[in-house]
């Protein structure tokens, strides 16, 4: 009974963003240039280094990546939630074209370890999933909460320097979070 009533929540809370506040993209276009409109984290600034436990209980360190391969990070709010299940599929569906893009892919939400484990396991989630216990790197990337209730849904594109070349905000539109970071590494390819 409790459940059923935090799923209405939520879906009048997914309702009430579509309708009212409307999905977000966190980027506005200047001629060909395109920046961020949050004062933490910029397009174009270097990524705030981290470290966190991975889905297996390894420690994944940001700066082991730097110099070697773009990332897509992505936060989302929960392991097996309708939006964010969708989201992390699509991102799975689409492993192989970031991988060929020149990107490894990195999942973050608040779940534990084994939490993610669970849910990598479930859906077959090739990439990383890292857990953010203490919200602290979503802190360090300016993820807050939509209607001061959910966490944020944002992806990065971080390039092999470090440095952010995208940022994508919108609660309810996953598959886009796929699009935008695709897009993004092929101009930075070619």
């Amino acid at each position: 009974m409790m459940m059923q009533r935090y799923e209405h929540f939520i879906l009048f809370i997914f309702i009430l963003n579509y309708f009212f506040i409307s999905c977000t993209d966190s980027r506005r276009k200047d001629g060909d240039k395109t920046q961020s409109m949050t004062n933490e984290i910029q397009i174009g600034s270097k990524a705030p280094d981290f470290s966190l436990p991975d889905q297996n209980g390894n420690r994944f360190d940001l700066s082991d990546y730097l110099g070697k391969i773009n990332l897509v990070v992505y936060f989302y709010p929960k392991d097996e939630s309708f939006g964010c299940t969708r989201e992390a599929c699509s991102f799975r569906d689409n492993y192989e074209v970031f991988r060929e893009a020149g990107a490894e892919v990195i999942g973050i939400s608040s779940d534990n370890v084994s939490s993610h484990q669970a849910f990598a396991a479930n859906h077959k989630l090739p990439f990383i999933l890292l857990s953010d216990k203490d919200r602290a790197v979503a802190g360090k990337y300016g993820i807050g909460k939509t209607l001061g209730l959910l966490p944020g849904r944002v992806t990065f594109v971080i390039d092999k320097q470090g440095i952010i070349r995208m940022i994508f905000s919108s609660q309810l539109n996953y598959e886009k979070h796929i699009e935008e970071a695709l897009e993004v590494l092929k101009k930075m390819k070619g």
